[in-house]
Protein backbone atom coordinates (compact mmCIF):
# COMPACT_ATOMS: atom_id res chain seq x y z
CA UNK A 1 0.00 0.00 0.00
CA UNK A 2 1.12 3.24 -1.04
CA UNK A 3 2.38 5.34 1.72
CA UNK A 4 0.66 8.44 1.05
CA UNK A 5 -2.97 6.61 1.03
CA UNK A 6 -2.20 4.83 4.06
CA UNK A 7 -1.91 8.18 5.58
CA UNK A 8 -4.90 9.52 4.19
CA UNK A 9 -6.63 6.23 5.06
CA UNK A 10 -5.90 6.79 8.45
CA UNK A 11 -6.93 10.60 8.47
CA UNK A 12 -2.96 11.81 9.19
CA UNK A 13 -2.53 15.51 8.05
CA UNK A 14 0.61 16.90 7.32
CA UNK A 15 0.24 18.38 10.55
CA UNK A 16 -1.71 16.96 13.52
CA UNK A 17 -2.92 17.92 17.51
CA UNK A 18 -1.22 15.72 19.90
CA UNK A 19 -3.91 15.94 22.50
CA UNK A 20 -7.79 14.31 22.26
CA UNK A 21 -10.25 14.11 25.00
CA UNK A 22 -11.65 11.04 22.82
CA UNK A 23 -13.39 12.70 19.30
CA UNK A 24 -12.34 15.83 20.50
CA UNK A 25 -9.04 17.65 19.29
CA UNK A 26 -7.56 19.86 21.48
CA UNK A 27 -5.12 22.80 19.94
CA UNK A 28 -2.03 22.55 21.65
CA UNK A 29 0.70 25.13 22.41
CA UNK A 30 3.58 22.17 23.25
CA UNK A 31 6.68 21.29 21.44
CA UNK A 32 6.74 20.23 17.73
CA UNK A 33 7.23 16.72 17.17
CA UNK A 34 8.66 15.65 13.76
CA UNK A 35 8.04 12.16 12.75
CA UNK A 36 10.86 10.31 10.55
CA UNK A 37 10.99 7.39 8.69
CA UNK A 38 13.99 5.36 9.69
CA UNK A 39 13.50 2.90 6.25
CA UNK A 40 14.62 5.89 4.39
CA UNK A 41 14.97 9.16 6.68
CA UNK A 42 11.78 10.89 5.08
CA UNK A 43 9.54 13.04 7.16
CA UNK A 44 6.11 11.34 7.28
CA UNK A 45 4.43 14.02 9.65
CA UNK A 46 4.71 16.42 12.39
CA UNK A 47 2.79 16.13 15.52
CA UNK A 48 2.02 19.67 18.04
CA UNK A 49 2.89 18.18 21.54
CA UNK A 50 0.45 18.46 24.59
CA UNK A 51 1.10 21.57 26.87
CA UNK A 52 0.31 21.28 30.97
CA UNK A 53 -2.49 22.90 30.29
CA UNK A 54 -4.18 20.16 27.79
CA UNK A 55 -2.84 17.71 29.65
CA UNK A 56 -4.87 18.66 32.19
CA UNK A 57 -7.91 18.70 29.95
CA UNK A 58 -7.44 15.24 28.38
CA UNK A 59 -7.21 13.91 32.22
CA UNK A 60 -9.86 15.84 34.17
CA UNK A 61 -12.42 14.57 31.12
CA UNK A 62 -11.36 11.24 32.10
CA UNK A 63 -12.23 11.73 35.26
CA UNK A 64 -15.40 13.17 34.58
CA UNK A 65 -16.43 9.99 31.97
CA UNK A 66 -15.63 7.69 34.82
CA UNK A 67 -18.66 7.81 36.68
CA UNK A 68 -20.87 7.15 33.81
CA UNK A 69 -18.60 4.28 31.76
CA UNK A 70 -18.13 2.60 35.41
CA UNK A 71 -22.04 1.93 35.16
CA UNK A 72 -22.45 0.53 31.90
CA UNK A 73 -23.01 -2.99 32.21
CA UNK A 74 -19.36 -4.65 31.19
CA UNK A 75 -20.68 -7.18 28.45
CA UNK A 76 -21.78 -3.96 27.08
CA UNK A 77 -18.48 -2.25 27.43
CA UNK A 78 -17.11 -5.93 25.80
CA UNK A 79 -19.42 -4.91 22.76
CA UNK A 80 -17.93 -1.41 22.09
CA UNK A 81 -14.22 -3.26 22.15
CA UNK A 82 -15.63 -6.06 19.96
CA UNK A 83 -16.61 -3.36 17.46
CA UNK A 84 -13.02 -1.88 17.71
CA UNK A 85 -11.19 -5.42 16.31
CA UNK A 86 -13.97 -5.21 13.74
CA UNK A 87 -12.27 -1.52 12.79
CA UNK A 88 -9.13 -2.91 12.99
CA UNK A 89 -9.73 -5.53 10.93
CA UNK A 90 -11.03 -3.48 8.14
CA UNK A 91 -8.08 -1.23 8.92
CA UNK A 92 -4.94 -3.56 9.32
CA UNK A 93 -3.58 -3.36 6.33
CA UNK A 94 -3.08 0.39 6.69
CA UNK A 95 -2.20 0.63 10.21
CA UNK A 96 0.31 -2.78 9.67
CA UNK A 97 1.86 -0.48 7.14
CA UNK A 98 2.30 2.59 9.37
CA UNK A 99 3.55 0.52 11.78
CA UNK A 100 6.46 -0.88 9.65
CA UNK A 101 7.54 2.65 8.05
CA UNK A 102 7.02 4.91 11.16
CA UNK A 103 8.43 2.07 13.43
CA UNK A 104 10.90 0.03 10.86
CA UNK A 105 10.00 -3.01 12.09
CA UNK A 106 9.15 -5.58 9.04
CA UNK A 107 5.73 -5.68 7.72
CA UNK A 108 4.90 -8.97 8.55
CA UNK A 109 6.01 -8.01 12.12
CA UNK A 110 3.52 -4.21 11.59
CA UNK A 111 0.30 -6.62 10.16
CA UNK A 112 1.27 -9.12 13.35
CA UNK A 113 1.25 -6.55 15.68
CA UNK A 114 -1.87 -5.20 14.26
CA UNK A 115 -3.47 -8.63 14.47
CA UNK A 116 -2.31 -9.19 17.72
CA UNK A 117 -4.72 -6.01 18.71
CA UNK A 118 -7.23 -7.76 16.72
CA UNK A 119 -6.97 -10.41 19.53
CA UNK A 120 -7.02 -9.10 22.22
CA UNK A 121 -9.91 -7.58 21.37
CA UNK A 122 -11.71 -10.59 21.33
CA UNK A 123 -9.89 -11.84 24.48
CA UNK A 124 -11.38 -8.28 26.14
CA UNK A 125 -14.63 -9.34 24.95
CA UNK A 126 -14.80 -12.77 26.34
CA UNK A 127 -13.54 -11.33 29.32
CA UNK A 128 -16.38 -8.89 29.74
CA UNK A 129 -18.50 -11.54 31.15
CA UNK A 130 -16.00 -13.20 33.07
CA UNK A 131 -14.81 -10.66 35.69
CA UNK A 132 -15.01 -13.31 38.59
CA UNK A 133 -14.76 -12.63 42.59
CA UNK A 134 -14.96 -15.67 45.28
CA UNK A 135 -17.53 -16.75 47.25
CA UNK A 136 -16.05 -18.12 50.58
CA UNK A 137 -17.46 -20.07 53.94
CA UNK A 138 -18.18 -17.59 56.89
CA UNK A 139 -16.66 -18.91 60.30
CA UNK A 140 -20.34 -17.20 61.96
CA UNK A 141 -23.37 -18.67 61.29
CA UNK A 142 -25.74 -17.12 58.65
CA UNK A 143 -23.06 -14.64 57.32
CA UNK A 144 -22.00 -15.36 53.62
CA UNK A 145 -18.82 -13.93 52.40
CA UNK A 146 -17.76 -13.25 49.10
CA UNK A 147 -15.24 -10.82 46.96
CA UNK A 148 -16.10 -8.40 43.81
CA UNK A 149 -13.73 -5.92 41.45
CA UNK A 150 -14.50 -3.20 40.69
CA UNK A 151 -13.05 -0.39 38.21
CA UNK A 152 -10.10 1.94 39.54
CA UNK A 153 -10.33 5.02 37.56
CA UNK A 154 -8.36 6.61 35.11
CA UNK A 155 -5.73 4.44 33.78
CA UNK A 156 -2.32 6.07 32.86
CA UNK A 157 -0.56 4.17 30.36
CA UNK A 158 2.99 4.93 28.82
CA UNK A 159 3.83 2.70 25.95
CA UNK A 160 7.10 2.16 23.68
CA UNK A 161 7.85 2.82 20.29
CA UNK A 162 9.30 -0.92 19.56
CA UNK A 163 5.36 -1.86 19.68
CA UNK A 164 3.30 1.20 19.00
CA UNK A 165 0.45 0.21 18.84
CA UNK A 166 -0.19 -3.54 20.31
CA UNK A 167 1.05 -2.97 24.17
CA UNK A 168 -1.50 0.00 24.18
CA UNK A 169 -4.22 -2.28 23.22
CA UNK A 170 -3.45 -4.65 25.95
CA UNK A 171 -3.97 -2.16 28.39
CA UNK A 172 -6.51 -0.23 27.15
CA UNK A 173 -9.03 -2.90 25.46
CA UNK A 174 -8.92 -4.68 29.39
CA UNK A 175 -8.95 -1.25 31.34
CA UNK A 176 -12.16 -0.41 29.30
CA UNK A 177 -14.30 -3.60 29.84
CA UNK A 178 -13.00 -3.56 33.52
CA UNK A 179 -14.63 0.25 33.74
CA UNK A 180 -11.51 2.38 33.53
CA UNK A 181 -11.09 5.45 31.37
CA UNK A 182 -7.76 5.78 29.92
CA UNK A 183 -5.51 8.24 29.11
CA UNK A 184 -2.34 7.38 26.73
CA UNK A 185 0.95 8.76 26.18
CA UNK A 186 2.31 6.91 23.36
CA UNK A 187 6.60 7.29 22.52
CA UNK A 188 7.36 10.83 20.45
CA UNK A 189 9.59 8.15 17.96
CA UNK A 190 5.75 6.79 16.94
CA UNK A 191 3.00 9.42 17.63
CA UNK A 192 1.35 8.90 14.12
CA UNK A 193 0.77 5.43 14.93
CA UNK A 194 -1.18 6.40 18.06
CA UNK A 195 -3.12 9.03 16.34
CA UNK A 196 -4.08 6.49 13.79
CA UNK A 197 -5.36 4.43 16.74
CA UNK A 198 -7.02 7.16 18.30
CA UNK A 199 -9.62 8.06 15.24
CA UNK A 200 -10.12 4.64 14.70
CA UNK A 201 -11.72 4.53 18.17
CA UNK A 202 -13.30 7.54 18.25
CA UNK A 203 -15.34 6.34 15.40
CA UNK A 204 -16.78 3.51 17.16
CA UNK A 205 -16.94 5.10 20.49
CA UNK A 206 -18.97 7.86 18.79
CA UNK A 207 -21.42 5.22 16.86
CA UNK A 208 -22.05 3.88 20.40
CA UNK A 209 -22.39 7.06 22.75
CA UNK A 210 -19.54 6.22 24.37
CA UNK A 211 -19.17 9.22 26.99
CA UNK A 212 -16.54 11.79 25.50
CA UNK A 213 -13.08 11.37 28.33
CA UNK A 214 -13.00 7.21 28.11
CA UNK A 215 -9.74 7.42 25.49
CA UNK A 216 -8.00 10.34 25.88
CA UNK A 217 -4.32 11.33 23.94
CA UNK A 218 -1.36 12.91 25.39
CA UNK A 219 1.67 12.85 23.26
CA UNK A 220 5.02 14.65 24.57
CA UNK A 221 8.22 14.16 25.84
CA UNK A 222 9.41 12.57 28.90
CA UNK A 223 7.72 15.93 31.13
CA UNK A 224 4.28 14.09 29.75
CA UNK A 225 5.00 11.16 31.59
CA UNK A 226 6.17 12.27 34.90
CA UNK A 227 3.04 14.61 35.26
CA UNK A 228 1.17 11.37 34.74
CA UNK A 229 3.11 9.16 37.19
CA UNK A 230 2.94 12.04 39.08
CA UNK A 231 -0.82 12.50 39.25
CA UNK A 232 -3.01 11.67 41.82
CA UNK A 233 -5.99 11.86 39.70
CA UNK A 234 -4.55 8.77 37.94
CA UNK A 235 -4.50 5.50 40.45
CA UNK A 236 -2.88 3.24 37.86
CA UNK A 237 -0.25 3.63 35.85
CA UNK A 238 0.76 1.23 33.07
CA UNK A 239 4.05 1.83 32.06
CA UNK A 240 6.39 -0.22 29.31
CA UNK A 241 9.88 0.63 28.32
CA UNK A 242 13.27 0.81 29.72
CA UNK A 243 14.30 0.00 33.23
CA UNK A 244 15.56 3.21 33.79
CA UNK A 245 12.39 4.50 32.53
CA UNK A 246 10.22 2.38 35.14
CA UNK A 247 12.78 2.98 38.24
CA UNK A 248 11.43 6.95 37.78
CA UNK A 249 7.58 5.57 37.40
CA UNK A 250 8.16 3.24 40.11
CA UNK A 251 9.53 5.65 42.14
CA UNK A 252 6.96 8.69 40.98
CA UNK A 253 4.01 6.56 41.52
CA UNK A 254 4.72 4.65 44.51
CA UNK A 255 5.77 7.82 46.31
CA UNK A 256 2.48 9.05 46.35
CA UNK A 257 0.81 5.26 47.26
CA UNK A 258 -0.61 4.30 43.76
CA UNK A 259 -0.41 1.87 41.51
CA UNK A 260 2.09 1.04 38.88
CA UNK A 261 2.43 -1.86 36.13
CA UNK A 262 5.77 -2.31 34.97
CA UNK A 263 6.72 -4.39 32.17
CA UNK A 264 10.49 -3.22 31.31
CA UNK A 265 13.61 -4.16 29.83
CA UNK A 266 14.77 -8.21 28.81
CA UNK A 267 18.13 -9.60 28.76
CA UNK A 268 16.41 -13.25 27.57
CA UNK A 269 18.56 -16.35 27.10
CA UNK A 270 18.15 -19.62 25.16
CA UNK A 271 20.00 -22.71 26.43
CA UNK A 272 20.56 -25.10 23.58
CA UNK A 273 21.23 -28.35 24.96
CA UNK A 274 23.35 -31.25 23.82
CA UNK A 275 19.45 -32.62 23.28
CA UNK A 276 18.17 -30.45 21.43
CA UNK A 277 17.01 -30.19 17.86
CA UNK A 278 19.54 -27.93 16.45
CA UNK A 279 17.87 -26.96 13.03
CA UNK A 280 14.54 -25.86 15.15
CA UNK A 281 17.27 -24.42 18.14
CA UNK A 282 18.80 -22.53 14.95
CA UNK A 283 15.66 -21.00 13.71
CA UNK A 284 14.34 -19.93 17.13
CA UNK A 285 17.52 -18.39 18.01
CA UNK A 286 18.51 -16.27 14.74
CA UNK A 287 14.86 -14.66 14.84
CA UNK A 288 15.02 -13.97 18.38
CA UNK A 289 18.04 -11.98 18.00
CA UNK A 290 17.10 -10.26 14.69
CA UNK A 291 13.65 -9.67 14.63
CA UNK A 292 12.45 -6.08 14.81
CA UNK A 293 16.21 -5.34 14.52
CA UNK A 294 16.94 -6.54 17.84
CA UNK A 295 14.37 -4.17 19.40
CA UNK A 296 12.07 -6.49 21.20
CA UNK A 297 11.83 -6.60 25.28
CA UNK A 298 11.86 -10.15 24.53
CA UNK A 299 14.42 -10.15 21.81
CA UNK A 300 17.34 -13.31 22.35
CA UNK A 301 20.63 -11.69 23.80
CA UNK A 302 22.44 -14.59 24.64
CA UNK A 303 22.54 -17.86 23.57
CA UNK A 304 24.09 -20.32 26.42
CA UNK A 305 25.31 -23.62 24.01
CA UNK A 306 26.41 -26.88 25.20
CA UNK A 307 30.36 -27.66 25.08
CA UNK A 308 29.04 -30.45 22.71
CA UNK A 309 27.57 -29.28 20.00
CA UNK A 310 28.86 -25.47 20.54
CA UNK A 311 31.01 -25.57 17.24
CA UNK A 312 28.48 -27.04 15.41
CA UNK A 313 25.45 -24.83 16.35
CA UNK A 314 27.93 -21.98 15.97
CA UNK A 315 28.48 -23.00 12.43
CA UNK A 316 24.93 -22.88 11.42
CA UNK A 317 24.43 -19.19 13.12
CA UNK A 318 27.21 -18.32 11.33
CA UNK A 319 25.53 -19.77 7.55
CA UNK A 320 22.23 -18.37 8.41
CA UNK A 321 23.42 -15.06 9.28
CA UNK A 322 24.93 -14.74 5.93
CA UNK A 323 21.99 -15.23 4.52
CA UNK A 324 20.07 -12.14 6.03
CA UNK A 325 18.48 -10.21 3.51
CA UNK A 326 19.05 -6.25 5.14
CA UNK A 327 17.13 -3.29 3.98
CA UNK A 328 13.57 -1.78 3.25
CA UNK A 329 11.31 -3.62 5.95
CA UNK A 330 7.99 -3.09 3.50
CA UNK A 331 10.06 -5.47 0.98
CA UNK A 332 8.82 -8.77 2.38
CA UNK A 333 12.08 -10.24 0.65
CA UNK A 334 13.70 -8.82 3.72
CA UNK A 335 14.30 -10.52 7.02
CA UNK A 336 16.09 -7.27 8.95
CA UNK A 337 14.98 -4.04 9.13
CA UNK A 338 16.78 -0.30 10.55
CA UNK A 339 16.76 0.37 14.29
CA UNK A 340 14.36 3.23 15.17
CA UNK A 341 17.17 6.15 14.77
CA UNK A 342 20.43 7.43 14.88
CA UNK A 343 20.70 7.69 18.83
CA UNK A 344 20.23 3.45 18.87
CA UNK A 345 22.63 3.21 16.03
CA UNK A 346 25.24 4.82 18.21
CA UNK A 347 24.18 3.22 21.08
CA UNK A 348 24.57 -0.65 19.18
CA UNK A 349 28.28 1.10 18.36
CA UNK A 350 28.98 1.72 22.02
CA UNK A 351 28.01 -1.10 23.02
CA UNK A 352 30.62 -2.93 19.97
CA UNK A 353 33.40 -0.69 21.35
CA UNK A 354 33.00 -2.27 24.85
CA UNK A 355 32.70 -5.32 23.88
CA UNK A 356 36.01 -4.81 21.93
CA UNK A 357 37.42 -3.40 25.17
CA UNK A 358 36.13 -6.18 26.71
CA UNK A 359 38.11 -8.54 24.93
CA UNK A 360 34.98 -10.02 23.36
CA UNK A 361 35.58 -12.45 19.80
CA UNK A 362 33.33 -11.33 16.77
CA UNK A 363 31.68 -14.39 15.20
CA UNK A 364 30.23 -12.52 13.14
CA UNK A 365 31.70 -8.98 12.61
CA UNK A 366 28.94 -5.52 13.40
CA UNK A 367 28.84 -2.52 11.16
CA UNK A 368 26.46 0.45 9.86
CA UNK A 369 25.34 -0.02 6.34
CA UNK A 370 25.45 3.02 3.88
CA UNK A 371 24.49 3.45 0.36
CA UNK A 372 21.95 2.96 -1.48
CA UNK A 373 18.94 1.54 0.12
CA UNK A 374 20.29 2.59 3.86
CA UNK A 375 20.03 6.87 3.34
CA UNK A 376 18.47 6.86 6.66
CA UNK A 377 21.54 5.89 8.34
CA UNK A 378 19.65 3.26 10.85
CA UNK A 379 20.75 0.14 9.04
CA UNK A 380 23.36 -2.12 11.20
CA UNK A 381 24.22 -5.23 10.27
CA UNK A 382 23.09 -8.03 13.24
CA UNK A 383 26.43 -9.35 14.95
CA UNK A 384 27.46 -12.39 17.19
CA UNK A 385 30.03 -12.15 19.82
CA UNK A 386 31.81 -14.81 21.87
CA UNK A 387 31.22 -13.21 25.02
CA UNK A 388 31.77 -13.33 29.32
CA UNK A 389 28.71 -13.53 30.91
CA UNK A 390 29.77 -11.59 33.96
CA UNK A 391 30.74 -8.48 31.39
CA UNK A 392 29.57 -5.23 32.52
CA UNK A 393 27.56 -4.66 28.73
CA UNK A 394 26.40 -8.72 28.60
CA UNK A 395 24.68 -7.60 31.86
CA UNK A 396 22.80 -4.15 30.26
CA UNK A 397 20.11 -4.85 27.66
CA UNK A 398 21.08 -2.90 24.41
CA UNK A 399 18.03 -2.33 22.04
CA UNK A 400 19.58 -3.69 18.83
CA UNK A 401 20.76 -6.80 16.98
CA UNK A 402 24.06 -7.75 19.49
CA UNK A 403 23.65 -11.58 20.26
CA UNK A 404 25.99 -12.70 22.53
CA UNK A 405 27.23 -16.55 23.06
CA UNK A 406 29.18 -18.93 25.57
CA UNK A 407 29.35 -22.39 26.61
CA UNK A 408 28.23 -24.86 29.21
CA UNK A 409 29.02 -28.03 30.92
CA UNK A 410 25.86 -28.74 33.26
CA UNK A 411 22.57 -28.06 33.22
CA UNK A 412 22.62 -26.14 36.46
CA UNK A 413 25.16 -24.36 34.94
CA UNK A 414 23.81 -22.91 32.09
CA UNK A 415 20.76 -22.26 34.21
CA UNK A 416 22.91 -20.06 36.47
CA UNK A 417 23.99 -18.16 33.65
CA UNK A 418 20.84 -18.05 32.51
CA UNK A 419 19.51 -16.13 35.60
CA UNK A 420 22.58 -14.72 36.53
CA UNK A 421 21.81 -10.75 35.12
CA UNK A 422 19.65 -8.32 36.59
CA UNK A 423 16.55 -8.60 33.71
CA UNK A 424 13.61 -11.72 33.98
CA UNK A 425 11.35 -11.07 31.49
CA UNK A 426 11.70 -14.15 28.77
CA UNK A 427 13.87 -17.52 28.25
CA UNK A 428 13.88 -20.64 26.59
CA UNK A 429 15.63 -24.00 26.62
CA UNK A 430 15.65 -26.26 23.80
CA UNK A 431 16.17 -29.55 24.13
CA UNK A 432 14.52 -33.08 23.65
CA UNK A 433 15.27 -34.50 27.18
CA UNK A 434 12.09 -34.46 29.61
CA UNK A 435 14.30 -34.27 32.50
CA UNK A 436 16.36 -31.64 31.30
CA UNK A 437 12.87 -29.59 30.15
CA UNK A 438 10.91 -30.33 34.21
CA UNK A 439 14.19 -29.26 35.70
CA UNK A 440 13.95 -25.97 33.81
CA UNK A 441 10.74 -25.13 34.57
CA UNK A 442 10.78 -26.06 38.22
CA UNK A 443 11.64 -23.70 41.31
CA UNK A 444 15.35 -24.60 40.57
CA UNK A 445 15.12 -23.57 36.57
CA UNK A 446 14.35 -19.78 35.28
CA UNK A 447 13.70 -17.05 37.56
CA UNK A 448 11.90 -15.16 34.34
CA UNK A 449 8.17 -14.45 33.69
CA UNK A 450 8.48 -16.70 30.61
CA UNK A 451 9.86 -19.64 30.30
CA UNK A 452 9.56 -21.77 27.19
CA UNK A 453 10.61 -25.46 26.09
CA UNK A 454 11.65 -25.60 22.11
CA UNK A 455 10.47 -22.93 21.14
CA UNK A 456 12.35 -18.71 21.32
CA UNK A 457 12.29 -15.99 24.16
CA UNK A 458 9.99 -14.33 21.50
CA UNK A 459 6.91 -13.55 19.93
CA UNK A 460 4.32 -14.29 23.30
CA UNK A 461 0.64 -15.18 22.86
CA UNK A 462 -1.96 -12.69 24.20
CA UNK A 463 -3.69 -15.65 25.74
CA UNK A 464 -0.61 -15.56 29.00
CA UNK A 465 0.08 -12.87 31.01
CA UNK A 466 3.46 -10.84 29.70
CA UNK A 467 6.08 -9.71 32.05
CA UNK A 468 8.62 -10.62 33.95
CA UNK A 469 10.84 -10.36 37.16
CA UNK A 470 13.71 -8.55 39.29
CA UNK A 471 14.56 -5.31 37.06
CA UNK A 472 12.04 -6.30 34.12
CA UNK A 473 9.49 -4.96 36.83
CA UNK A 474 7.19 -7.64 38.01
CA UNK A 475 3.84 -6.30 35.93
CA UNK A 476 1.81 -8.92 34.07
CA UNK A 477 -0.24 -7.40 30.87
CA UNK A 478 -2.26 -9.04 28.45
CA UNK A 479 -3.63 -12.15 29.04
CA UNK A 480 -4.58 -14.55 32.01
CA UNK A 481 -5.93 -12.80 34.97
CA UNK A 482 -3.82 -9.70 34.00
CA UNK A 483 -7.40 -7.94 33.85
CA UNK A 484 -6.81 -7.65 38.19
CA UNK A 485 -3.97 -5.39 37.75
CA UNK A 486 -7.03 -2.74 36.45
CA UNK A 487 -9.32 -3.29 39.12
CA UNK A 488 -9.85 -2.94 43.21
CA UNK A 489 -10.88 -5.95 45.25
CA UNK A 490 -13.21 -5.61 47.66
CA UNK A 491 -14.26 -8.25 50.49
CA UNK A 492 -18.16 -8.01 51.59
CA UNK A 493 -19.40 -9.83 54.37
CA UNK A 494 -23.27 -9.97 55.00
CA UNK A 495 -25.22 -10.93 57.92
CA UNK A 496 -28.93 -12.31 57.27
CA UNK A 497 -28.93 -13.99 60.84
CA UNK A 498 -30.91 -12.31 64.09
CA UNK A 499 -27.55 -12.51 66.51
CA UNK A 500 -24.42 -9.88 65.94
CA UNK A 501 -21.49 -12.44 66.25
CA UNK A 502 -17.76 -11.40 66.19
CA UNK A 503 -15.38 -13.42 64.19
CA UNK A 504 -12.42 -15.49 66.09
CA UNK A 505 -15.27 -15.95 68.85
CA UNK A 506 -14.19 -12.45 70.70
CA UNK A 507 -16.86 -11.50 73.09
CA UNK A 508 -18.49 -8.30 73.62
CA UNK A 509 -21.51 -6.95 75.35
CA UNK A 510 -23.12 -4.12 76.13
Amino acid sequence: MNIKKVLTTLGIDKVNEGAATGTKWIKSNGAAIESFSPVDGKRIAAVTGVDRKNYDTVVSQAEAAFPEWRMWPAPKRGEVVRQIGEALRKNKEALGTLVSYEMGKSLQEGLGEVQEMIDIADFAVGLSRQLYGLTMHSERPMHRMYEQWHPLGVVGIISAFNFPVAVWSWNSFLAWVCGNTCVWKPSEKTPLTAIACQKIVANVFKANNVPEGVNGLAIGGRETGEWMSNDTRIPLVSATGSTRMGKAVGAAVGGRLGRSLLELGGNNAIIVSQHADLTIAMRAAVFGAVGTAGQRCTTTRRLIIHESVYDAFKKKLVAAYKNLSIGDPLDQNNHVGPLIDKDAVGNYLTAISELKKSGAKAVVAGGVLSGEGYESGCYVKPCIYEVDNSWPIVQHETFAPLLYIMKYKTLEEAIALQNGVPQGLSSAIMTLNMRESEQYLSHKGSDCGIANVNIGTSGAEIGGAFGGEKETGGGRESGSDAWRAYMRRQTNTINWSEELPLAQGIKFTI
